[in-house]
C-alpha cells in the first residue's frame, strides 16, 4: 500500500518579484513541513483566481474553497504551520481577524519603502 500525499489544504499566490514576497514565502515554505499549502508564483501563473493586479497587491489564499485577501489570508496559512496556529485559529474570532487586517494596512503603506530596502540589500537595481 502506497501512501499519497495529501492535497494542499491552502493555496497562496505570491509575487516573485517582490524581495519582501520571496523571503516570506521561503520561510513559510520551511515552517510547512507537513506540505500543506501550495504555492503559486503571479510572476508565472497562467491563471488567476482574481485580477492579476489585484493579486498583487494583497496576499491572496484560497482556504475552503473560499479566496481569502490580507489578514485573512495570513491567518490561513498560519492555521497549517504548528507553530502558528493558535495564532491562525485566534484569527477566526472578527475582532482579531479585524485588529490583524489593520496591522496589514499599516504593513501595506511602508511596504514599498520596505521593498526598495530589500532590493538594496539584494545589491538589485531599484
Amino acid at each position: 500500500m502506497s501512501a499519497r500525499a495529501a492535497p494542499a489544504a491552502v493555496t497562496v499566490w505570491y509575487d516573485s518579484a517582490c524581495p519582501l514576497c520571496r523571503r516570506e514565502i521561503a520561510l513559510m515554505r520551511r515552517l510547512d513541513r507537513r506540505g500543506r499549502i501550495a504555492f503559486v508564483d503571479l510572476g508565472t501563473a497562467t491563471t488567476c483566481p482574481a485580477d492579476r493586479a489585484t493579486m498583487l497587491a494583497r496576499l491572496h489564499a484560497r482556504e475552503d474553497g473560499e479566496l481569502r485577501s490580507g489578514a485573512a489570508a495570513f491567518a490561513a496559512i498560519w492555521r497549517q504551520i504548528p507553530l502558528l496556529r493558535p495564532l491562525g485559529l485566534a484569527a477566526r474570532h472578527p475582532r482579531v481577524l479585524a485588529l490583524l487586517e489593520r496591522a496589514y494596512l499599516g504593513f501595506l503603506r511602508l511596504r514599498p519603502r520596505l521593498q526598495s530596502l530589500a532590493r538594496r540589500l539584494e545589491g538589485a537595481p531599484r
